[in-house]
């Protein structure tokens, strides 16, 4: 018997497909809107061999409401929605920030203003560490302020956040639980699923598994002179599978009625910092690959070093990140080998 229907947008995305096999794990049925812009309907099939279910696929743009209002009229009884789609690198966001700040937002506006109309109860808002800025202490708890954001990806994750609390403040009757994430990496450890950018990829760990099989020809670590140990950043590094476990359990805390408060945040990582020239040699150790790498200056709106205090999302949502960095960067290797054996890249 199903536990409900629920819409993922961006659900053929990196953490939206990882997500999609967790509620369908956990009983869920799952409706995924996407525009394909940084994914690739493909990823569906890789879903269904999983789990042994389909989801149903939409192929739209979120920020149209028209697109939007048709999917709830044709697929009735959504009970909750975790929004996924938005713009999400803090690099390209300093070189586009119109297109963050018009994509993520309207999104948002036209989900929550739907949601009322079709009875769809609960909200996950996929949320990030971006909104505590550069923070005066580590680890990070959720009662931190937020501060000016170092990108416009993160400021559109704060106002995102502003807008939920007004909704909410307003008397609506929806609830919404803010997952603060920080660093997903890794992939399936089926392989079926994992990380796969169009183009040049953003993100750390898709450049640098190209860059371990001969795609790229070397991995830029932005700045090795800050105030850390090894001069590199540090971050936050999450297994996407344990990621996507803690929004299954933010929707069944809201659709179970667990919490009486309508607006809720945590924090979704592993408690452990990690520089960017460890996870390299965490990646190195772990497959034995080697992957070429070289210092650079450093990148715009780059935060020095943050990571979660986890101790909220542990012991009121009940859910922990439990699988290790060797184990998660044997994954991403993995589907990165997958990827060459398909012919995709």
């Amino acid at each position: 018997m199903s536990k409900g229907k629920i819409l993922v947008t961006g659900g053929t995305g990196f953490i939206g497909s990882h997500t999609t096999v967790e509620l369908q794990n956990a009983g869920y049925d799952v409706v995924i809107i996407d525009n394909l812009s940084n994914s690739n309907a493909d990823v569906v099939d890789g879903i269904e061999r999983i789990t042994g279910v389909r989801p149903v696929f939409v192929e739209g743009d979120c920020t149209d409401i028209s697109t939007l209002t048709r999917l709830f009229e044709q697929n009735p009884g959504i009970q909750g929605i975790i929004n996924f789609a938005a713009s999400k690198a803090v690099g390209e966001s300093v070189q586009k920030p119109i297109m963050y700040y018009r994509n993520n937002i309207n999104i948002l506006l036209n989900l929550l203003e739907l949601m009322p109309r079709f009875d769809t109860r609960g909200f996950v808002f996929s949320s990030s560490c971006t909104v505590y800025g550069e923070p005066d202490q580590n680890p990070i708890t959720e009662d931190a302020p937020t501060k000016k954001a170092t990108s416009p990806y993160g400021a559109t994750k704060q106002i995102c956040e502003d807008i939920i609390r007004d909704v909410i403040r307003s008397g609506s009757p929806i609830k919404a639980i803010l997952l603060r994430y920080f660093n997903p990496i890794g992939a399936h450890p089926t392989a079926e699923i994992g990380e796969l950018p169009n183009g040049v990829p953003q993100n750390l760990v898709p450049y640098l598994t190209q860059t371990a099989i001969g795609i790229r020809k070397e991995l830029s670590v932005f700045g090795n002179d800050y105030n850390t140990p090894d001069g590199s950043c540090i971050r936050d590094f999450i297994n996407v599978c344990d990621l996507a476990k803690a929004h299954v359990r933010a929707l069944d805390r809201m659709l179970n009625n667990e919490s009486d408060d309508a607006l809720e945040t945590f924090n979704i990582g592993t408690g452990q910092g990690l520089s960017v020239l460890q996870l390299i040699d965490a990646f190195q150790r772990a497959t034995g690959v080697e992957v070429p790498h070289r210092i650079v200056g450093r990148r715009e709106g780059d935060i020095e070093q943050i990571w979660a205090d986890p101790y909220r999302a542990n012991h009121i949502l009940g859910w922990k990140a439990d699988t290790s960095i060797e184990d998660t960067m044997r994954s991403a290797w993995k589907w990165q080998q997958r990827i060459r054996e398909r012919g995709l890249m």
